[in-house]
């Protein structure tokens, strides 16, 4: 009875043993690839993001991801399928209509001048703010959901340094997701100009 005392006491310990090992690899895995996450780029993050089953709920957080994506434009390190990959997740957040008049490769086209000349006038964008939530205004237009905000961005050329302003125009589409109409450049005093 003793040796079968024992050599159950020996099995149990051995169990414990593995199990224990077993969840020492699974949280030192799951620690690998959290770090792994942590790594990525911005370039890698935009690139990454699933637009299709978590699309950004608000007019606000659409100009925001776009803006995360122009930032990357000019100032991060990528090769030209990165800056493909970049421009479709940009297109993704804009309207058909605009997406109709603004082809896929005569957007590439006219984005690989624009951060072309960018970088020969050491322009980048230093931050972007958006209007505040209470800020934005509401209006249906020809009877579709409209949105529209401002932003301002912050850019650097050189050592100098300037601010400029973008009204966007969002319209909500048949999925009920806000899309990139139009855009244009604004002074501070024509704000909402729409």
């Amino acid at each position: 009875m003793k040796k079968v005392l024992r050599i159950t006491i020996a099995v149990i310990c051995m169990v414990t043993l593995v199990v224990g090992y077993y969840a020492y690899l699974s949280k030192k895995n799951a620690a690998a690839q959290a770090e792994q996450q942590v790594e990525l780029s911005e370039v890698q993050a935009i690139i990454s993001k699933n637009f299709t089953k978590d699309y950004p709920a608000t007019p606000r957080a659409v100009v925001k991801w776009y803006n995360r994506i122009i930032t990357a434009y000019y100032s991060e390190d990528y090769d030209q399928k990165e800056l493909e990959q970049m421009a479709d997740q940009a297109r993704f957040l804009m309207d058909d209509e605009l997406l109709q008049y603004n082809p896929r490769d005569t957007y590439l086209a006219s984005l690989n001048l624009e951060i072309t000349d960018y970088k020969n006038r050491n322009r980048t964008i230093v931050s972007s703010t958006i209007s505040d939530s209470k800020e934005v205004q509401y209006k249906t237009v020809n009877g579709y959901e409209c949105a529209f905000l401002t932003c301002n961005y912050f850019v650097r050329e050189g050592s100098s340094y300037d601010r400029t302003y973008e009204d966007f125009c969002l319209r909500k589409d048949s999925n009920g997701n806000w899309k990139i109409l139009t855009w244009r450049l604004s002074t501070k005093d024509e704000i909402n100009g729409y």
